[in-house]
């Protein structure tokens, strides 16, 4: 039986998450995206209107005149406030009757104010439907990282500033040399009480190795805001960004976001509405943001945001290419709201810290017997092939395997959250190139002198790392 990557992270994402209750949302008929059970999401200016609304609601049609329905007043930087709606218990991750009824009592309101005025707390994640692409590989102590690590130049000039908003760095991190430029605000926690790596650490330090192996010359600051697997709420995220991590008057040059989610009706996320305005009064700052690994066209946010015309020449959004650059990659997602694409399949980068006793990383989910985006090439859904315990505990197999491997360093890893830092270096290094040109200006004009190509039969414009090796693709036959 093939794996069931949704089921497998959501459990790996509850547990990480804790009290936070969540549910599965749906596009169409497949579950695409989590989000926080019993709770929605309303601007603080909105928030009693609602609240209110919902109230009489459910006590007309539910007879239920002592619904519970409260505002959480907490402070809130992000502009939303969460409203509890129902008891938001675990014995059933695939309805939540509560938010639903809450969601469709509001509909009228929202009418009558020609404006959306709720919304789900949506989780946003690395980890939702195997996102990045799959699990990480190890590589020897003999290989070099790729992209290979280019050369230091005297650009002159104040160097670029980026911020990585993701799952900190390793202790150590700073082993890896070309890495010297980087540091770290927070930190995760990186080992379980087993010893083991935890699910996902070593993103936030795969990326940074990245941006850092491309534009040696850059400053870049990771900061450990995805430590829940990987996995945040969208209220949480929008302030976390503007309670501190973005303070007003020292923005950075580039904002690198390898993380998102669908959402319902392909609806912006509110919890991110007042940031993604405060963006646009920072010009000085773009967002790059990964689209996505549900190899679908469905949007992606923040990546969608791309193509939104109120935040045109914000947002960059980025797909991934396979391995020898050819073509997408089987698990990228993809449409009119990605902007660009870069490599993003079996990338070589920092991962854990070079030390004399190896790190020690059990995989949680199996490989799958054919591509489950049904393409024919060697992709990351097969190989290198790998069981993973959750795969197996999921299966109900008597004997759940642990396939134990070690890592001394680096990593091979795949998915658009390795994409996205591609492209930041090399806008990063634009504007190194071109002292005076900012990062939104650096990124169009990036982005109109490259060549255009078709990507499975999309037409759109590729960035590529002038250090980065690709790999030979081999064909695989369809599976009867």
């Amino acid at each position: 039986m093939a794996p069931d990557r949704f089921q497998e992270q959501f459990d790996q994402i509850q547990d990480a998450m804790g009290e936070v209750v969540l549910a599965a949302g749906f596009e169409g008929s497949q579950p695409m995206f989590l989000y926080e059970k019993g709770y929605v999401l309303a601007r603080v200016e909105d928030a009693d209107e609602v609240a209110s609304t919902v109230r009489r609601a459910f006590a007309r049609d539910r007879g239920d005149r002592d619904a519970g329905v409260r505002v959480e007043r907490e402070e809130s930087p992000g502009g939303v406030l969460r409203i509890r709606v129902g008891e938001p218990d675990r014995s059933e991750r695939f309805a939540d009757r509560d938010v639903s009824d809450a969601l469709r009592a509001v509909e009228d309101l929202e009418r009558e104010n020609r404006r959306r005025m709720v919304s789900r707390n949506h989780i946003v994640s690395i980890a939702v439907n195997c996102c990045p692409g799959d699990e990480p590989v190890p590589i020897s102590r003999c290989e070099s990282p790729n992209p290979a690590v280019a050369e230091l130049a005297d650009e002159g000039g104040a160097p670029v500033s980026v911020l990585v908003v993701d799952t900190g760095l390793v202790e150590n991190y700073r082993s890896h040399p070309w890495m010297h430029r980087v540091v770290g605000e927070g930190k995760e926690i990186e080992l379980d009480d087993e010893g083991i790596l935890k699910q996902y650490v070593g993103h936030g330090t795969f990326i940074a190795g990245l941006v850092s192996a491309v534009a040696p010359n850059t400053d870049v600051t990771v900061h450990a805001t995805l430590v829940n697997a990987g996995a945040i709420s969208e209220k949480a995220l929008g302030d976390k960004l503007l309670g501190g991590m973005l303070p007003e008057g020292r923005w950075p040059d580039i904002v690198n976001l390898s993380a998102g989610t669908p959402s319902t009706g392909a609806e912006a996320l509110l919890g991110l509405e007042r940031f993604m305005d405060t963006l646009m009064g920072h010009p000085e700052t773009l967002l790059v943001a990964a689209a996505g690994n549900n190899g679908n066209d469905v949007r992606f946010w923040p990546a969608a945001y791309a193509d939104h015309p109120d935040y045109a020449g914000a947002v960059v959004s980025v797909g991934a290419l396979r391995k020898d650059g050819a073509d997408r990659a089987c698990f990228s997602n993809h449409g009119p709201w990605v902007t660009t694409y870069a490599p993003g399949e079996r990338l070589v980068s920092a991962f854990t810290a070079v030390d004399p006793t190896p790190a020690a990383y059990d995989y949680q989910h199996s490989t799958f017997p054919a591509c489950r985006y049904g393409r024919l090439y060697d992709c990351t859904c097969q190989f290198p092939p790998h069981r993973g315990e959750l795969t197996e505990k999921m299966a109900s197999s008597p004997n759940a395997i642990r396939e134990r491997v070690e890592f001394d360093g680096l990593a091979e890893w795949s998915g658009t959250s390795f994409s996205a830092p591609l492209v930041v270096a090399m806008i990063a290094n634009y504007m190194a190139r071109n002292p005076g040109v900012g990062s939104r200006e650096a990124a169009g004009r990036l982005l109109r002198e490259i060549p255009v190509g078709r990507l499975s039969g999309i037409t759109t414009p590729a960035l590529i790392p002038a250090t980065w090796t690709p790999r030979s693709v081999q064909s695989v036959p369809a599976t009867p």
